[in-house]
């Protein structure tokens, strides 16, 4: 599974990135599927960088903010008024329960009209997971001060190299605070996609609404996750102090989310395959495994310089 880094900022978008919007893929032995986690203000532009938004297979909205839903305004456009026509099924969303409503009041269609005519609106059920190709998404409630506010844990089996099949686990955390929903979601998560908006000793008055770099960390060791990408960190926010607090209460490799990054999520013999010191993010580079040639075969890729935190001994 790759994960690619289209909007990470938090609140709404800042100079360097969008809001939040994430781009998954997984390989189901015959095509690459996609999905995005979120997305929020500022996104859809970017993310044509990366795909063609008509290869898109499914958009699974973690809560109503318009910091994490707000572009399938400008989606609803693109699907609708291309003019050589939008050539495929609709746009399958899942998301809260009031998100067709939310979306059709924010761009005002006129009496009578309705975003159904783009979109499959799926309502979440908590804890109940629902299956796009390889994926397995299940939402998992969380605290954030709105009617419903999911973390989304991804689970893609993918073939591997022998042609068994392999499960990687990421969790998205989407917008909370410290909650029993988030660990269960998180619980051995290869990766951790986890939000820490807020700073110890500035916004310690404020509860039931964002991570903190040392509450993110504590979340991650509960659920025992492998690796923890830390997200949604607004432009007031010092994210080195984030780390650091993060690292208080949490010994895995820590990095920070940086919009255009692109991941690879492994699990079982692909990071047993890796060459440690990659693994661990030596010499300021992380790598992806892709599938060359005739599947199954395996090799390195290397993506792009970024700085990862290296592992606790």
């Amino acid at each position: 599974m790759k994960l690619t880094i289209i909007g990470c900022t938090g609140s709404f978008p800042g100079p360097g990135s969008p809001a939040s919007c994430y781009l998954v893929s997984a390989f189901d032995g015959t095509r690459d599927w996609k999905i995005l986690l979120d997305l929020g203000s500022g996104a859809l532009g970017v993310l044509q960088r990366y795909t063609d938004i008509k290869d898109i297979d499914g958009i699974m909205i973690s809560h109503l903010h318009p910091d994490h839903c707000m572009d399938l305004c400008g989606m609803h456009v693109a699907i609708r008024w291309d003019p050589n026509g939008w050539g495929r099924d609709r746009m399958l969303v899942h998301g809260p329960e009031a998100t067709a409503d939310r979306i059709e009041t924010a761009y005002s269609l006129p009496d009578g009209d309705t975003m159904a005519k783009d979109y499959d609106f799926q309502v979440w059920t908590p804890n109940k997971p629902v299956n796009i190709g390889p994926f397995t998404i299940t939402p998992y409630p969380v605290r954030h001060p709105i009617d419903e506010a999911y973390a989304l844990r991804v689970e893609a089996s993918e073939p591997g190299p022998d042609g068994e099949l392999l499960t990687s686990v990421l969790t998205y955390s989407g917008d909370t605070d410290s909650c029993d929903g988030l660990v269960e979601a998180a619980k051995d998560a290869d990766m951790f996609l986890c939000e820490a908006a807020f700073e110890e000793g500035r916004d310690d008055h404020i509860d039931g609404v964002h991570l903190t770099g040392k509450r993110a960390g504590e979340m991650a060791t509960a659920a025992g996750v492998e690796r923890m990408l830390l997200t949604h960190i607004p432009v007031w926010t010092d994210i080195n102090k984030v780390v650091e607090e993060a690292k208080e209460t949490y010994t895995g490799g820590i990095a920070v989310a940086v919009s255009g990054v692109t991941y690879g999520v492994y699990s079982g013999s692909l990071k047993e395959d890796k060459d440690p010191d990659r693994f661990k993010g030596e010499k300021g580079t992380d790598y992806l495994k892709t599938r060359t040639g005739t599947l199954p075969t395996i090799s390195y890729e290397k993506t792009r310089k970024f700085p990862l935190l290296k592992r606790k001994k």
